[in-house]
């Protein structure tokens, strides 16, 4: 139970466990705020994917792939491109008042990178999401293809500005994350499309998680 609760701790408490109280604070007060401004579920789950995906880098294993061991394949990248797919579902709550909740998004980012690519790591965030809220604002298209369109531009543009920003930026580092993104976007938008097609609903009505 012990090791149970420092996991938690560990979670939340990303950078150090006397951090632990100003963090629930903090999502106290970010969850008053997105419900204020007609948040719910989808955007909950927004911010909460945040530090998950952040705390999930730190043990998930990287695999090698055995006939080209230079192309590594962290899973938690399928995540990731999911962070870009329930922002597009918090937006069908939230309308453009997402956009604070965007915000508030980067400020976490922030947080929960490692020091030495917290400004690399918060940029990326910041700019994707940017870029996936004009496509998913200004294109027609029904929901399913929406989320796929907009995880299709902006997933490469936040592995590159991340992995630029930190260093990392390889032609088998962009490949693979990329790919990890996108295999994540593209699985959801299969799902909403079958929930279209089955349910027979508005194409903006998103899926209940």
């Amino acid at each position: 139970m012990d090791t149970l609760l420092d996991e938690l701790i560990a979670i939340v408490a990303y950078r150090h466990a006397d951090h632990l109280m100003p963090v629930l604070v903090g999502y106290l007060a970010t969850i008053v705020l997105l419900i204020k401004l007609g948040g719910r579920q989808w955007s909950l789950i927004y911010v909460a994917l945040i530090p998950f995906v952040n705390w999930s880098f730190g043990w998930a294993p990287n695999w090698q792939l055995p006939f080209a061991p230079e192309f590594g394949f962290n899973p938690v990248t399928v995540v990731t491109g999911l962070v870009l797919v329930v922002r597009d579902f918090a937006q069908q709550e939230m309308q453009h008042r997402v956009l604070i909740a965007m915000a508030i998004g980067v400020a976490w980012s922030f947080y929960y990178a490692n020091p030495s690519i917290a400004i690399a790591s918060a940029a990326a965030f910041a700019i994707a999401e940017l870029l996936d809220w004009v496509l998913f604002t200004f294109t027609r298209f029904r929901l399913s293809t929406r989320v796929m369109l907009s995880s299709l531009f902006a997933a490469p543009l936040d592995t590159t500005v991340f992995l630029f920003g930190a260093g990392f930026l390889t032609l088998p580092n962009w490949i693979m994350s990329v790919f990890g993104k996108l295999l994540g976007a593209a699985v959801v938008s299969a799902m909403v499309r079958a929930h279209e097609q089955k349910t027979a609903v508005a194409p903006d009505t998103p899926p209940h998680p």
